[in-house]
């Protein structure tokens, strides 16, 4: 029986950790991907700085997939600032890192700001992970930090609603 070199077996481990690499930076490099759009129509207005796409549209950058009824794209210095998606509702995934379970949300109306990699979701927001849910009029949802921030503090009448599932133990 022969053994296998060990020239094979770090090459092998090296093609591995490269295929493996790509995927992380991935994740971690969304912001840096190009913004993909695809809708059944689309308007480009050069004087305002915006870019509209209607029906059906989804919007992709990296492992971040948005999906909603109309797309406002805003330009300053022709650079994406914002893009603020309406539905009912619009739909947003993201994988925060390889490994966890994907980041899902949905609401009325939802504002990424690509540069500062946060996503706002206002009316009827929901941001879940697994089955941990968090509800609220507006979620923040800072990509960079995987932090989401629920509710106003000077709102006593607008609630925050989270849910939290027990850990598996039988799963371990």
């Amino acid at each position: 029986m022969r053994l296998i070199s060990s020239g094979w077996i770090r090459v092998s481990a090296f093609m591995i950790f490269m295929l493996f690499s790509q995927w992380l930076m991935a994740l971690e490099g969304d912001s840096e991907q190009p913004i993909t759009i695809d809708s059944n129509s689309a308007t480009y207005d050069d004087k305002q700085g915006t870019s509209i796409y209607i029906g059906n549209v989804v919007a992709i950058q990296g492992s971040m997939r948005m999906e909603a009824d109309k797309l406002v794209v805003f330009f300053v210095a022709g650079a994406i600032d914002k893009l603020v998606a309406t539905g009912n509702p619009v739909h947003l995934k993201q994988l925060p890192q390889v490994g966890k379970e994907e980041i899902k949300g949905k609401s009325l109306v939802a504002e990424y700001f690509p540069a500062k990699k946060l996503f706002v979701l206002t009316q009827k927001a929901e941001v879940w992970q697994g089955q941990n849910l968090s509800s609220s009029e507006i979620i923040l949802y800072d990509i960079k930090n995987s932090l989401i921030k629920a509710g106003e503090t000077a709102s006593a009448t607008k609630r925050v609603h989270a849910t939290f599932q027990p850990n598996d133990k039988k799963a371990k």
